[in-house]
């Protein structure tokens, strides 16, 4: 999302000037070669830096930003804490994600929000969330209310649109018929992307519609994984399962799909779901972060953890007859194009930063 905002600032009135707390990442030089200065601090993910943490602030001394978004707890913390010392008074904090439970967030994150939670009230003037839902709990969790602002995702309609080529490409790369239904699932593996519960959906669909193929796509989903691997075993569907791995051909993958399945434990605002609906491909999904929000009427919803629910719901959307299928799939775009489009979104978020300085110059 970061880099989606940057492609479309108007660098008529910003001077973007990106500082990474750890290395440039794979993102760094994507947004190097927009013509922005993009910075390392080369700090060690998990472990304090204090002479690192001088440096960041140093840093924003010499480049003397009028104001400073930071990224995620770490840079919300660290990164909003070095701009105060540092002398801005125009501090943005951005909040992505929806789901700290202790079982799938670590102890060392967990601590960090707890920390954002307290100072929330003096470091940041505003807050911005991806998400309605990631609100309410971080207010629950004794973030400033009176800050928080919600600006959704947002999807570039040009790059991700139907695509009737792509279905018989993806498929004659997979080695499989033009008429062989395709459930995906698009996501890093990650325990709140609930792969194993997706298999289990997967197993139960299979044995109802045994001509169903699956195919995935992210970093570590691979056949090497041996912790992924497990639950495709299980559920019996190895043979109608793709592994693909990090890919950076998305929207050819998702105008493919018959339909995007996410199964997730914990969502913000997932990108995923946009991404398929407006390549016209509805969506089931289970009702974490604002899932149902972006989905509405355009696809399914089921309880977190429901996979028989999930199942059932990959199976409804399936059996619809090819008109009900092209019709959902319209009114999925449509629902992007009204709430969810970029051009929109980055707006709102240069009226953010705007609302920062100006409220930086009352004080």
């Amino acid at each position: 999302m970061l880099l989606k905002l940057l492609e479309r600032l108007d660098r008529n009135r910003f001077a973007p000037h990106v500082i990474s707390l750890t290395t440039l990442g794979e993102i760094g030089p994507r947004i190097a070669a927009l013509g922005i200065p993009v910075e390392a601090m080369d700090m060690k993910p998990g472990l304090p830096s204090p002479l690192g943490f001088l440096r960041l602030m140093r840093q924003i001394r010499r480049v003397k930003p009028d104001v400073v978004h930071t990224w995620l707890y770490h840079a919300d913390l660290l990164g909003g804490l070095a701009a105060r010392l540092a002398g801005v008074s125009a501090i943005g904090w951005c909040i992505r994600n929806s789901n700290l439970d202790k079982d799938k967030t670590k102890l060392s994150t967990r601590a960090v929000v707890r920390l954002c939670a307290s100072i929330s009230s003096w470091v940041p003037s505003q807050i911005l969330s991806c998400s309605e839902a990631a609100r309410q709990i971080h207010v629950a969790l004794g973030y400033a209310a009176e800050k928080m602002r919600v600006v959704p995702n947002g999807f570039d309609l040009a790059r991700f649109k139907q695509d009737g080529d792509a279905r018989s490409a993806v498929r004659a790369e997979l080695g499989i018929a033009d008429s062989t239904p395709l459930v995906g699932l698009i996501g890093r593996f990650d325990p709140q992307k609930n792969h194993a519960g997706f298999f289990e959906a997967a197993g139960i669909l299979s044995r109802q519609m045994p001509h169903v193929h699956f195919v995935l796509a992210g970093r570590g989903i691979e056949q090497n994984n041996a912790v992924l691997m497990q639950p495709i075993n299980k559920a019996g569907v190895l043979a109608n399962t793709h592994l693909l791995g990090l890919r950076d051909d998305v929207p050819r993958l998702m105008a493919a799909l018959d339909v995007l399945a996410s199964s997730s434990y914990g969502e913000a605002f997932p990108n995923v779901l946009g991404e398929a609906m407006a390549c016209g491909v509805s969506c089931a999904v289970t009702d974490v972060g604002d899932s149902a929000y972006i989905v509405g009427d355009t696809g399914r919803v089921v309880a977190s953890s429901d996979m028989r629910g999930l199942a059932a719901a990959l199976e409804d959307l399936l059996a619809l007859s090819p008109p009900e299928k092209v019709t959902l799939g319209e009114r999925a775009r449509a629902r992007v194009a009204a709430h969810f489009e970029i051009g929109r979104v980055v707006q709102q978020y240069e009226n953010f930063y705007e609302a920062l300085l100006a409220h930086a110059r009352q004080r």
